[in-house]
């Protein structure tokens, strides 16, 4: 799935379960999607881990089947692995929609090149640091 449908589909579900505001209530989503989530120890290589599981029989109603890790390795950053890449995208645009990222910086006078900005911002959405710089790159509001 290209970047903006992506984008567009994640905003989409956010709204459509009352769950687009900061920070974003993954768990809510999940109730409201009737997923289940699940907590366990990640090895030091996994960031993230996204489980997607509906009712029996039912489709997925988000945008990966089974799960995907988010992984942190050699492979993980370089692209060559499109599920890898579709499931960061979709973290993303989960944790920190295009349009509340956007919204948060008009109302906020931050200034972007400094690191403190980019923490106090990655508090406002709960997230790490590289997490949301990452995503001002992608969003191309962070110029390096």
């Amino acid at each position: 799935m290209d970047r903006e449908s992506l984008e567009a589909k994640a905003e989409k579900t956010l709204r459509d379960t009352d769950t687009f505001r900061l920070p974003v209530a993954i768990d809510r989503l999940a109730q409201r999607l009737n997923l289940t989530m699940e907590a366990g120890a990640l090895g030091n290589d996994v960031s993230g881990m996204l489980i997607i599981r509906g009712e029996r029989g039912a489709k997925p109603q988000l945008f990966i089947d089974g799960y995907m890790s988010f992984r942190r390795d050699a492979t993980s950053s370089t692209g060559a692995e499109r599920n890898e890449v579709e499931a960061n995208q979709l973290g993303a645009a989960l944790l920190m929609p295009r349009n509340l990222v956007k919204k948060e910086l008009l109302s906020n006078d931050l200034n972007l090149d400094d690191e403190e900005s980019i923490e106090f911002f990655a508090k406002r959405f709960q997230v790490s640091t590289p997490a949301m710089a990452n995503r001002l790159l992608k969003l191309k509001v962070l110029l390096l």
